[in-house]
């Protein structure tokens, strides 16, 4: 595959999911390095849905650790257990938050963001780490971004 997606701007957010989902199956198929799947996949999704930020967390001793990620520069470690990614990962789905400033526990690595969704990704069982999503924009996220991120965190 070219390393270039092709989506139609117009289209709209699940339609975009729809069409950039197996273009980065493609993309990331025969790639056997972890940090390089991610760094394609997060420069996917924001080029393709044009997000404030989207990266990774991995997990390491027992906290997320920041992996590839797209966006201006974002905390470097977070707690197990604490913020969005920490209540994501106690209930082993994605969880949407409509407004940041809303949440208990947000940690806030940008001003700018306002809204967020933080999928866990697992394998083999056993929690891997995050994949974050950041907008500039209050309620950006519903169910549809949910259930396409769910899948496309389910890749590796």
């Amino acid at each position: 595959m070219e390393e270039e997606l092709h989506v139609d701007t117009s289209a709209s957010r699940e339609e975009k999911y729809r069409t950039i989902t197996p273009q980065i199956k493609t993309l990331i198929s025969g790639e056997t390095d972890l940090i390089a799947n991610m760094a394609n996949i997060g420069a996917a999704l924001k080029e393709a849905l044009g997000f404030f930020w989207v990266g990774f967390y991995v997990v390491k001793n027992n906290e997320f650790v920041l992996g590839p990620f797209q966006g201006p520069i974002a905390c470097s470690r977070i707690q197990m257990g604490k913020g969005v990614s920490g209540a994501a990962c106690e209930s082993g789905k994605p969880l949407i938050v409509p407004n940041v400033d809303e949440f208990p526990g947000h940690i806030a690595c940008s001003a700018h963001t306002k809204s967020e969704i933080v999928v866990p990704i697992f394998r083999n069982d056993t929690l891997f780490g995050v994949l974050d999503v950041d907008s500039d924009r209050i309620n950006d996220f519903n169910e549809v971004d949910a259930k396409w991120l769910q899948e496309i965190a389910m890749l590796f």
